[in-house]
């Protein structure tokens, strides 16, 4: 057990010192000598670990989206009805993906053919967010908050309009106008553009 939770720390740190390299200068740009050396350990250790920069990079990425999948899942679950609880995954999504750089450029960046594991990665959490807002729209139809003729079309709908305001949304250095950005448009979602009589 001792042995394992050392092996688990190194292994934290390793990935801990690479997410720092990943987000600042990118995968191409950060090599293997310098996580070794920054991580204080030999890079023959390293490689005990990890079989490649790509391997890091692979699990600097499955650890980042266990983190903002946690964070999504936490906020949407305080949230008392559906309507909260599509606010909170916006604001929660939009929020923590400007935090988690790595993940975000895995999303988002072009990466060479053979880096299969990050267009996995867009599909895994493509579908993730798709499947979570299905759940959420149900709920709203179920409670009579939401009025949906097609449940699937509706969320694929709600995952490219965030997909396409990511790149500008998270320009912005004021973390206040995101959320008050992202309040407005979300008031356009649930209120549509349509004058009522």
């Amino acid at each position: 057990m001792i042995m394992n939770d050392k092996k688990d720390i190194k292994k934290e740190t390793i990935l801990t010192v690479a997410e720092k390299f990943f987000a600042r200068f990118g995968l191409r740009k950060t090599t293997m000598d310098e996580i070794a050396k920054t991580a204080r350990i030999g890079k023959s250790t390293l490689y005990y670990y990890f079989k490649s920069k790509e391997d890091i990079f692979a699990a600097v990425i499955r650890k980042e989206s266990r983190i903002l999948k946690s964070k999504l899942e936490e906020n949407i679950a305080r949230a008392a009805n559906p309507r909260e609880k599509l606010s909170a995954y916006v604001l929660t999504r939009m929020k923590h993906l400007k935090e988690l750089s790595n993940y975000y450029s895995s999303l988002t960046d072009e990466y060479p053919e053979h880096y299969s594991f990050v267009e996995r990665t867009r599909e895994d959490f493509t579908k993730y967010e798709i499947d979570t807002l299905k759940t959420i729209l149900a709920e709203g139809i179920e409670k009579g908050v939401f009025q949906i003729a097609d449940v699937d079309t509706a969320a694929q709908a709600i995952v490219i309009t965030m997909k396409g305001l990511e790149y500008p949304l998270l320009l912005q250095e004021d973390a206040g106008n995101m959320e008050d950005t992202i309040h407005n448009l979300l008031n356009i979602l649930f209120k549509g553009i349509e004058s009522r009589p």
